[in-house]
């Protein structure tokens, strides 16, 4: 964080200062800001949250012993740090973040990136991050940071050097978008796609189309969204943009897009495609598994030419980059049996790609094995998307599907009455089971997905498989 004293921190967030006998209201603080005191070291600052399981009042004490100069808390704690009170601690979180964000942006030339959709959000913040890290100072959320907490702790990273602020912008609900973007106003909104990720929290697709077009309107006058064209409800926020004087910048695989993708190939090593911007023709080849993140590498090379990098540039250090993100169509394993650990996350576009990127992988002779468990958050869609997944995986001609936890079990049922019903398809309750099975089924050349919500839990399970056929 930059530098501020404890007074400006106060102030931020609408705070009261208990300062400590060391400490006077101009006593200064840079350090980390962070809600884990397991992460808290000398000079930071903790945030107090209360949480669904513990409550972060209860590690204040913990936080000083570890050398934080500041804990920002909902009532005073027993404890040897300066302390700020709020009345809501993830507001102030927020509140902090605004200002920080405010005052580096006041300073010098930092310009901020804000990424949303129902999938590809933390593969295109990595792609983006990659390519812009070699043009200075980039800052981007670990891991998925993109919640109430997550991404305002993202934006608390900033500092007086850096050029770059990458957030990735996610949501259950409406309005959630609208608060996180609005505490950066964003001079690029990026829109990946509109499909039925949390559609049940959001109440169908079309308010979760409402929910990401606000993304757009976050947009500052005169900035750019970077829109989908191969989405037709991406495709729709264009007069929203028109209507604020934001630019519009279009990125897929149709010949409306400006930047767009030709003679996409899918191998087990990776994805090779052509990269078209007017006159120029770039071949990109693209180490990260799976036809689908082909438009996350177009968002994210759009993206970064409204920033001032050149094409061939950013193609140059996308091809650096091996693996999107950990659990996410991460290759483990070895040439034998090769596993495939996409249980990071799973909606219905998501799940489907992944096991196309299954089937499309897999030569001759090898045979395809997909492990899947439950897609989290459709509420209403759950049943009928599951029954499509099903469906796919046995058309896909999937030789062995492996339906992992209760609340895949429809998928299973899909699958048998598409007509694997002679040991194709098989049902486990358990993730060890599952474990069990797969470790006396698999075979020289098989090619295994592993692919759920993360709420199912399976991501361990690929970890544990790629272990054991490494």
């Amino acid at each position: 964080m930059i530098r501020m004293t404890l007074a400006e921190v106060a102030a931020a967030v609408a705070g009261r200062l208990q300062a400590t006998d060391a400490d006077t209201p101009d006593t200064t603080v840079d350090g980390t800001v962070d809600t884990d005191s397991r992460l808290i070291g000398p000079g930071d600052i903790f945030v107090a949250k209360p949480g669904e399981t513990t409550d972060g009042h209860r590690f204040v004490a913990a936080a000083a012993q570890a050398g934080a100069a500041l804990a920002i808390v909902e009532h005073p704690v027993d404890a040897p740090i300066s302390q700020i009170v709020v009345a809501d601690a993830v507001q102030a979180l927020a509140d902090l973040a605004r200002t920080v964000v405010a005052q580096v942006r006041a300073g010098g030339d930092l310009r901020v990136v804000g990424i949303t959709g129902s999938n590809g959000k933390t593969t295109t913040k990595n792609l983006l991050a990659r390519i812009l890290q070699d043009e200075g100072e980039t800052v981007a959320p670990r891991a998925s940071f993109n919640n109430e907490v997550g991404a305002p702790l993202t934006m608390l990273r900033v500092t007086a050097d850096t050029r770059f602020l990458v957030s990735e912008f996610g949501a259950a609900a409406g309005g959630q978008i609208a608060r996180l973007a609005g505490l950066v106003t964003p001079d690029i909104g990026v829109v990946l796609m509109v499909g039925l990720a949390h559609a049940g929290g959001f109440g169908g697709v079309e308010e979760t189309l409402k929910a990401k077009t606000e993304l757009v309107e976050a947009v500052r006058p005169g900035g750019v969204a970077v829109l989908n064209a191969d989405d037709p409800r991406v495709v729709t926020m264009a007069a929203v943009a028109a209507a604020r004087g934001v630019a519009v910048r279009w990125f897929g695989r149709s010949t409306a897009a400006e930047l767009r993708a030709e003679d996409v190939e899918v191998t087990a090593s990776g994805t090779t495609c052509v990269v078209v911007a007017g006159d120029e023709r770039l071949p990109l080849r693209l180490r990260v598994l799976g036809e689908h993140h082909v438009m996350n590498a177009l968002a994210a090379l759009a993206a970064a030419r409204e920033l001032g990098v050149a094409l061939r540039d950013g193609i140059a250090r996308l091809e650096t980059v091996e693996i999107a993100e950990r659990w996410r169509m991460q290759p483990l394993g070895s040439d034998r049996v090769r596993i495939i650990n996409d249980a990071y996350n799973a909606s219905p576009d998501s799940m489907s790609a992944a096991l196309r990127t299954l089937a499309q992988i897999a030569e001759p002779g090898q045979r395809k094995v997909a492990v899947l468990g439950a897609m989290s958050e459709l509420g209403e869609y759950a049943g009928e998307e599951h029954d499509r997944v099903g469906l796919l995986a046995v058309r896909l001609r999937i030789e062995r599907i492996v339906v992992v936890g209760r609340d895949a079990r429809r998928l299973y049922l899909a699958a048998v009455g598409e007509g694997s019903w002679d040991g194709e398809a098989v049902f486990f309750e358990t993730a060890d089971e599952a474990f069990d099975y797969l470790s006396g089924e698999l075979r020289d050349g098989d090619r295994v997905l592993v692919k759920s919500s993360n709420s199912a839990g399976l991501r361990h399970l690929g970890d544990r498989l790629g272990e054991s056929f490494s």
